[in-house]
């Protein structure tokens, strides 16, 4: 137990003496802070990239999934990946492009105010949901690591300091060089913890004799229905190019070509990781059968050798606190843009935006803390909420690609219809004819973009779009 502590303190250290080298780049200015100066090279932005997409649900998420339905649950992970790839692929140089700071700020360029103004609203309430969601890994985490130092609640606090800590000192700076840390680690130790649970539990064949026979938990589509997984990779490709934290990272990226190829490196090197993780879920239901799947991973984790032990559940705190950094970073740049700047201080001066930046950076911190202590699911909840970015994607995608059909008002009444949608979803339940919302939500945002093509007759200029993405392959 000395063992696990030591190494953890030796972690949470290493993380704020980087924290303090990053805070010496991230003085000059708002952007600096937030953006990283524009300057990321593409290792930095692959490992914050890596660093945001495995994190609590990529992890201790799948596991808590496969320790119920098996195998299955990485394609969670696969998702990801595929929609990394895509967005490298697509847009991800087309997004460097733009020179903007927010994804509102880049609606704010093509369409009307009311349209900015929602996208802000939906882009803070997925974030602030998502982030809560770490805490609750984080704490997960360290409960199990340490019971006789931190229960879950101990253990969200404890995160809650580093994850905001971190943030506070070094913006993105912070955020990419500890994710060239972190990224090692939590590869080395998911694999490693792999290699000894299938080891612990006697191999592969042992394992299977002693799950339960009504699920096939080594199949990797039979546990969770296909409509399921489908809705996953629709989930994750639609939040990948149009959520506030993967499009900061393209925005920071020193030019479109380390944009684009930061993002198709990253999404491959995702991919493994989710069966890693659902592997240790699975072996973990026959050594405790009695837990609660969040708690699965972790327990397994605990009952290999004390060093191993300590290390892996480090690379897994690793995983949550790199995830956690990001979303809180895109978070208090969200408010400080999109609310602050554009409502209530529109004449803020550069050198005031980093002060803006670090008071949001511990306002949200302990705004989606307290909301931590009320979530639970995380792959459900996570799903649930990053299904409102279809109309950003949407609305996104016909601005890059098909710019003749947008008008002034496309963001506006697309984003409401996907806010109405969810809403529905979660009230009446005659109305969940689809088996998951993002169906319904793809197909309701749709449709009224295309009939405010019709109605609306203010066209939105493509001048400023091929001016921004002239250029780019």
């Amino acid at each position: 137990m000395n063992i696990s502590l030591i190494i953890i303190i030796l972690y949470i250290s290493a993380l704020f003496i980087i924290s303090l080298f990053a805070r010496k780049k991230a003085i000059k200015g708002g952007e600096s802070y937030t953006l990283a100066g524009r300057q990321l090279t593409t290792p930095l932005v692959t490992c914050s990239l890596i660093g945001l997409a495995i994190g609590g649900a990529s992890t201790i998420g799948v596991a808590e999934q496969a320790y119920s339905i098996g195998l299955s649950a990485g394609w969670y992970n696969v998702a990801w990946g595929t929609g990394a790839i895509l967005m490298g692929l697509l847009v991800a140089g087309k997004y460097r492009k733009f020179n903007v700071a927010t994804v509102p700020e880049l609606l704010g360029k093509f369409y009307d105010k009311k349209g900015k103004t929602v996208c802000v609203i939906c882009q803070i309430i997925i974030l602030v949901v998502i982030m809560s969601l770490q805490y609750i890994a984080g704490g997960s985490i360290l409960s199990s690591l340490l019971p006789g130092v931190f229960t879950l609640k101990t253990g969200m606090v404890v995160s809650a300091c580093v994850f905001i800590g971190i943030t506070f000192i070094g913006g993105m700076w912070s955020a990419g060089l500890c994710n060239t840390f972190n990224v090692p680690i939590k590869y080395t130790g998911i694999i490693l913890c792999t290699v000894l649970a299938v080891a612990s539990g006697g191999g592969f064949e042992n394992i299977k004799l002693k799950l339960p026979q009504n699920i096939d938990y080594f199949s990797p589509v039979n546990g969770t229905s296909i409509w399921i997984i489908l809705s996953w990779f629709l989930i994750m490709i639609t939040q990948v190019m149009s959520m506030q934290g993967p499009v900061q990272l393209a925005f920071a990226a020193k030019d479109s070509k380390a944009a684009k190829k930061s993002f198709i490196i990253a999404g491959f090197l995702m991919i493994p990781i989710g069966f890693l993780c659902a592997i240790i879920g699975i072996a973990a239901r026959t050594a405790f059968p009695n837990v609660s799947g969040t708690l699965a991973l972790p327990k397994m984790i605990l009952s290999l050798n004390p060093v191993a032990a300590g290390l892996t559940l480090a690379a897994l705190w690793a995983a949550d606190v790199s995830t956690a950094c990001s979303l809180l970073l895109g978070a208090s740049t969200l408010f400080t843009q999109d609310i602050y700047k554009s409502f209530i201080n529109p004449g803020m001066k550069e050198e005031n935006s980093i002060i803006m930046n670090k008071t949001f950076v511990i306002l949200i911190g302990i705004l989606t803390f307290i909301l931590a202590l009320s979530i639970s699911g995380i792959l459900k909840a996570i799903s649930i909420g990053l299904s409102l970015s279809t109309a950003f994607t949407i609305v996104f995608m016909f601005t890059v690609f098909a710019p003749n059909l947008c008008r002034k008002s496309s963001a506006f009444y697309t984003t409401l219809t996907g806010i109405t949608v969810l809403f529905l979803w979660e009230l009446i339940p005659s109305f969940r004819i689809f088996p998951h919302v993002i169906y319904m939500e793809w197909l309701s945002c749709l449709c009224v973009f295309f009939l405010i093509s019709l109605i609306d007759k203010r066209a939105i200029s493509t001048t400023k779009i091929s001016k921004s993405i002239k250029n780019v392959i």
